[in-house]
């Protein structure tokens, strides 16, 4: 049954939005707060990132394509670390 790597691909983006959404409700119930909120704003962000990996390696077919696939990654790691920083640039 969890052989479809499109299957899987898909049960993965639902448990991230899971969390994602788990956090974000944290943080408006004002369940984290401070350096806890700032924190939980960076791990959502990173499930995007993990979220935008996974739909590039198995949506847009990039599994098959490792040097493509590097670069992709590449990108949109160095993508995410430019929005973390400015996320975290007012924390400073």
């Amino acid at each position: 049954m969890l052989r479809d790597p499109l299957l899987r691909a898909w049960l993965g983006l639902i448990g991230l939005s899971l969390a994602s959404t788990v956090l974000a409700l944290g943080v408006g119930h004002q369940a984290f707060v401070g350096l806890a909120a700032t924190a939980t704003g960076a791990a959502i962000l990173a499930l995007a990132w993990l979220k935008a990996r996974i739909i590039l390696a198995a949506y847009l077919g990039l599994a098959t394509a490792p040097f493509l696939r590097r670069g992709f990654d590449l990108v949109l790691g160095l993508y995410a670390l430019l929005l973390l920083a400015l996320y975290l640039a007012p924390a400073l």
